[in-house]
């Protein structure tokens, strides 16, 4: 004979609808708890990417420089970095080298060109674009000089007498700002010709050999900028940039050592200078987001482990006979529990590996885009593993205790009025407690992002806030419905048999119910929350750059553009328009072009529909004053406008506008101005939504004088934003793996009752009713449920975000605050997927009356 633990796999295959709750229960808590450690460690991989976005490519690792470096100390100090750049696995070094203003060079027997003298190692050439010549010994001259005073390839320039070597090549200038490669060099290797640089031209040796013999030859003593960096990948986790560090430090250290040992040793500076801040930044950026999620993820793995508990005591109750049977025959709690992990263990493995599978696979598609640390791949697996460990434990441990308890100590557990007494305890009220904890600590979010830290202050009450809410809100909606439920038998509606069919079947099953409706309703609104915030806080910074900003990017200017003497290049005619500022009057008053204004300004972000409209109207002129647009209205705002305009005379009001934000401000036509009023501004700018590199040269080469630009990329720092954006993402997260319960609970719910379905259904067909009017019932049934769940989750999700989006916001002080993005297309999928739901799960239930067999009726 079997034993029964040798069959067990197999036996197990008599109750699929166990093995699927079982396997789908035990993936999502792996799910959840793996993907809380890879969230966490990919906000970090994230951090650092967004770090190294900003930061010159070569300030990942060591840096070395010095201001006039004695030109007989350069060897020393290249030569002891070369020494131990490979013993801390880097590369050869890249040596820059500039010098002063060497003024009267001579090119085509004109001795008055100012020049400074520059070369790079290893990819110098390789970052300058070529025009003319060739790559031979000798020297590359920069094109505006070269083009301007007809110099070309085989100039053979001298210096004060001191011939050096031919021009070779002629290159395109480096202009401000620089290719990013140049970045670190842009003191040496740029010319900006519209602040009065002093030089001419920056001349690069082709190579080392050609650069130190032209030094050696005019006899320069010091090299004015001298810079010695490593150009490593990018590191794209928060470890290897730490090892990055950590290796950039030990050599700093052992360079130094060794140049003291040499008696140099003050003579160079070195460090870290930029990533070192960087990666704290990084770990404070993966710290902050996993002690936010952590919380969630703890609880999200205990409901798991919980539900697998339940599946247990299912278990139990389904071999009852077996295990009293086996009981008798010797068999003791230990083998008996043994046999439940025997016939669930493997669905329970199973399903717990492809949740940890899914959360890495999926993790692109629901975390930061980062990449997690290897180490933490291995601890998420722990995770994972842990979790399976103490399932199996829990599935054994609660058969094991029952047994026990029945059929060794002769007494069965009374659960009933324990199960009453926590079905009557009011957790509404203790979960509203902490809600409202977590919004008294919200009120202090994001307070420190003021004070100069990049990052707020985590606290992870204040990030638990919307759950608890929600969770407050499901449970009231819960109670309500178990009361109503309980009151349904007085409902009197047969005159339509399908509505009082639905609510009996609903009173019928009123466990059920209220446990998917507090499933669904935390689900959604979980889901809505997540999203709301996260989403708002990358819209709220898109937002705020924009203000800020006044377009995508925005390029200070002198007059000669703002007046018309300049016209606008025509690269930029159609995305630019030309704004001009005045103040002094305790009011910002900006000068803008109602013809070109809405097609340059970041006028998208400005509340309200009649933009053009307001436009139009301050473009024509009114005997009383200055038509005006006015902006953050407050009642010490005065209608006194600057360079003696007339007074203000207000035409509309807006609460935002672009540059000016939600400070009092007015908008003034340019149209209704004189020629001597807009000869009297002095300050102009252009805005555009061209890209910054392009709107940059078009200006250049139209002669436009830029002393200051901005772009939206650069005028905010986005990573407070993305912390909070991907702290919530998982939140959203844990609401769409709840939203996966809420459906897969509702389908087993409707499949449990299978039996009872097709009974009921079979004597209702045979008194009468049309197959359409049962189908019909159904959905009634189902409908209700789970649109009760969509409209509370939706409404409570929604609201939350709304009054959180903003006190999440990280940076109050710039305005406009915070605000929850258009809900419509999410609650558009919500209703679309919960129409879908009912509709399967109304076929389910009909299908089980069409399919039932007269046997199972009979034993129904």
């Amino acid at each position: 004979m079997t034993k029964p633990w040798r069959a067990a796999p197999r036996a197990a295959l008599s109750s699929p609808l166990t093995l699927i709750v079982a396997a789908v229960t035990s993936l999502l808590a792996c799910f959840l708890g793996t993907a809380a450690v890879l969230q966490a460690s990919a906000a970090g991989g994230a951090a650092v990417r967004y770090q190294t976005g900003i930061t010159c490519p070569d300030s990942y690792g060591p840096m070395f420089g010095k201001g006039n470096m004695p030109v007989r100390d350069i060897p020393a100090v290249t030569g002891a970095i070369r020494r131990h750049a490979a013993a801390h696995g880097f590369g050869a070094p890249v040596v820059g080298q500039f010098t002063n203003v060497l003024r009267g060079t001579e090119f085509n027997g004109d001795p008055h060109y100012k020049i400074r003298l520059g070369y790079r190692d290893q990819a110098g050439l390789d970052n300058l674009t070529l025009q003319q010549g060739t790559r031979a010994p000798g020297l590359w001259l920069g094109n505006v000089v070269a083009d301007a005073e007809h110099i070309g390839v085989g100039t053979k320039p001298s210096l004060q007498g001191v011939p050096l070597p031919p021009v070779t090549g002629i290159y395109r200038d480096l202009l401000d700002p620089p290719p990013r490669w140049w970045c670190s060099q842009q003191s040496g290797a740029v010319i900006d010709r519209l602040v009065d640089d002093p030089i001419d031209s920056i001349v690069f040796a082709t190579d080392g050999k050609t650069f130190d013999d032209t030094i050696k030859a005019i006899g320069l003593p010091t090299m004015q900028y001298f810079h010695v960096s490593f150009y490593e990948p990018a590191p794209a986790t928060l470890s290897a940039a730490e090892d990055l560090l950590q290796r950039s430090k030990d050599l700093v250290a052992d360079v130094r050592a060794d140049l003291t040992a040499q008696g140099l040793g003050s003579l160079i500076a070195a460090d870290v200078p930029d990533f070192g801040r960087s990666v704290q930044i990084s770990r404070q950026a993966q710290d902050n987001v996993f002690v936010s999620i952590l919380p969630l993820a703890l609880i999200s793995v205990l409901v798991g482990c919980a539900g697998l508990g339940t599946v247990a005591l299912q278990w139990y109750q389904r071999r009852h006979a077996q295990l009293r049977l086996l009981s008798a025959r010797g068999s003791g709690p230990a083998a008996l529990g043994g046999l439940a992990v025997a016939e669930l263990g493997l669905p329970i493995l199973l399903g717990g590996a492809v949740g940890a599978l899914a959360a890495r696979l999926l993790l692109g598609v629901y975390g930061p885009p980062g990449a997690p640390d290897p180490s933490a791949e291995l601890r998420a697996a722990g995770v994972a593993a842990g979790t399976l460990a103490v399932s199996v434990v829990l599935l054994a441990l609660v058969v094991a205790v029952r047994v026990h308890r029945e059929f060794e100590l002769g007494r069965v557990r009374r659960g009933g009025n324990r199960v009453r007494v926590l079905a009557y305890f009011p957790w509404e009220l203790a979960t509203a407690g902490m809600a409202w904890l977590g919004w008294t600590r919200l009120a202090h979010y994001g307070t420190t992002s003021r004070l100069g830290n990049p990052l707020p202050q985590v606290d992870p009450l204040a990030l638990t806030y919307p759950v608890f809410v929600v969770l407050t809100v499901g449970l009231l909606t819960a109670r309500l419905a178990w009361l109503a439920l309980h009151a349904s038998h007085r409902a009197r509606f047969w005159s339509r048999p399908a509505l009082q069919l639905a609510i009996r079947r609903l009173a019928g099953a009123r466990a059920p119910v209220t446990g998917v409706l507090v499933i669904g309703t935390l689900a959604i609104g979980t889901l809505a929350t997540g999203i709301g915030i996260a989403n708002g806080q990358e819209e709220a910074l898109d937002t705020k750059s924009a203000i800020f900003v006044g377009s995508n990017a925005r390029l200070d200017t002198d007059s000669p553009i703002g007046m018309g003497q300049v016209a606008m290049p025509a690269a930029l005619a159609g995305t630019s328009t030309v704004v001009g500022e005045l103040t002094g009057t305790g009011s910002v008053v900006l000068v803008v072009d109602p013809a070109t204004f809405t097609r340059g300004a970041a006028v998208d972000r400005v509340p309200g529909d009649d933009l053009a409209g307001l436009l139009e109207r301050i473009s024509r002129p009114d005997p009383r004053g200055t038509p005006v647009i006015r902006v953050g209205h407050t009642a010490k705002q005065n209608t006194k406008l600057p360079d003696d305009l007339p007074d203000a005379v207000v035409a509309g009001d807006l609460p935002v506008f672009p540059m000016i934000g939600t400070s009092p401000g007015y908008v003034v036509s340019r149209t209704v101005l004189s020629h001597a009023q807009l000869d009297g501004i002095s300050k102009w700018s252009v805005l555009t939504t061209a890209p910054m590199a392009e709107a940059t040269t078009a200006l250049r080469a139209a002669g436009v004088f830029i002393p200051n630009r901005i772009s939206r990329e650069s005028a905010l720092d986005g990573l407070p934003f993305f912390v909070v954006s991907w702290t919530f993402s998982f939140v959203a997260l844990l609401g769409a793996v709840l939203g996966v319960v809420a459906v897969l609970a509702l389908l087993v719910a409707v499949e449990v009752r299978r039996r009872q379905n097709a009974l009921a259904g079979a004597l209702v067909l045979r008194m009468g009713m049309r197959p359409r009017t049962l189908l019909a019932s159904h959905l009634m049934e189902l409908g209700a449920l789970s649109g009760l769940a969509i409209v509370v989750g939706v409404v409570c999700g929604v609201s939350v975000a709304g009054l959180s989006v903003p006190r999440f916001d990280p940076a109050t002080f710039l305005a406009p605050r915070s605000e929850l993005p258009d809900p419509l297309p999410f609650v558009l999928t919500v209703v679309a997927i919960g129409a879908a739901v009912v509709a399967l799960a109304g076929w389910i239930a009909v299908r089980s009356v069409r399919t039932a067999r007269t046997a199972e009726l009979i034993r129904a």
